[in-house]
């Protein structure tokens, strides 16, 4: 196999957003804003490295001002998105089907009709880590634990608890950025940090590298009780070639994620990041190793929210179909 320097890489790369820019050139900008924001989550989750990455490639391909924000994360993006705070927003199908239906625990009542898809993600997986000596590693042994759930707001704050309630545990749960979590895990403040991301989680990965750790998720009998209340959760699996600690495919939960955008955002603006995203994918994977996911086919994993015109341009002429309800 032949393998390309560095530098032959990067040229590629930077060929590769030369050319959408110069097709960008002519494109009228009258209507776009100076610069775009894209709500992300807490440092040292996937969110946070996945945005920051897609919101510099596109600020590069287009020229124009592109940068991430912190926030709680997906329940928050939507609304920040809703409300034209924000420009673009990372969300995740759970919080987005609550928020569509007005039931959003950051704005309840506010009905998010605004809200319209860009690009597909990858899935979040529900994942937990547990130092090893604590003798914690499946569900079950958190009856009684103090757990960490991320920022309030975010996808593991809205699931982890409910789904230990369902699953009949007393868990005390608290709530933090991802790093502090892990930071709070090591020092013996937790008991255990369960989150939500693609994989592999960076908190994760960094704890994994300095201490002894447990990474697990829902096992199937945990699944098969829940799934009938959550619907929009899925079976899916932690690979045992994502952490050094995981040696075998683990039984997990996950949830597929979305770029979303308000519906007045310019056609052409959307379309050029669709593209962008879209047609740079080892510049993708090279941001997050979640990017193999971020793939055109799998726009089909959408089936709740309508496609912005500016991205149902791109797919369609890429031989995507887009069904007609999911398109203003």
């Amino acid at each position: 196999m032949r393998f390309l320097s560095k530098k032959a890489l990067m040229t590629g790369c930077m060929a590769a957003m030369m050319t959408t820019g110069a097709a960008f050139a002519a494109e009228d900008r009258s209507d776009w804003p100076n610069s775009i924001t894209v709500g992300t989550a807490s440092q040292g989750g996937t969110y946070y490295i996945y945005g920051s990455g897609w919101a510099n490639l596109v600020g590069d391909a287009l020229d124009i001002s592109a940068g991430a924000e912190v926030t709680g994360g997906p329940v928050q993006n939507a609304t920040l998105v809703q409300m034209g705070e924000h420009d673009f927003g990372m969300v995740t199908t759970g919080p987005l089907v609550q928020a569509l239906a007005g039931e959003s625990e950051l704005a309840p009542g506010e009905m998010h009709e605004d809200v319209r898809a860009v690009f597909p993600m990858y899935q979040t997986t529900l994942q937990i880590i547990a130092l090893e000596d604590s003798g914690i590693n499946s569900v079950a042994d958190l009856d009684g634990k103090t757990v960490g759930v991320g920022p309030a707001g975010g996808t593991a704050d809205m699931y982890h608890p409910q789904l230990f309630e369902e699953l009949g545990l007393d868990v005390n749960t608290t709530n933090g950025g991802a790093s502090d979590q892990a930071g709070q895990l090591q020092d013996g403040l937790i008991d255990a940090f369960a989150f939500a991301a693609g994989m592999p989680i960076s908190a994760f990965s960094q704890l994994e590298a300095q201490a002894d750790v447990n990474i697990f998720s829902y096992s199937e009998s945990d699944i098969e009780q829940i799934a009938k209340d959550y619907p929009e959760l899925s079976a899916g699996v932690i690979p045992a070639s994502v952490y050094k600690s995981v040696e075998e495919d683990t039984s997990a939960l996950s949830l597929w994620n979305f770029a979303v955008t308000h519906k007045d955002m310019p056609d052409s603006l959307v379309y050029g990041v669709t593209k962008t995203v879209m047609e740079n994918h080892d510049r993708m994977l090279q941001i997050h190793g979640a990017a193999k996911e971020t793939v055109p086919e799998n726009a089909k994993y959408n089936t709740i929210v309508k496609w912005h015109p500016g991205a149902v341009r791109w797919f369609e002429e890429n031989g995507v179909e887009i069904p007609e309800n999911l398109k203003d």
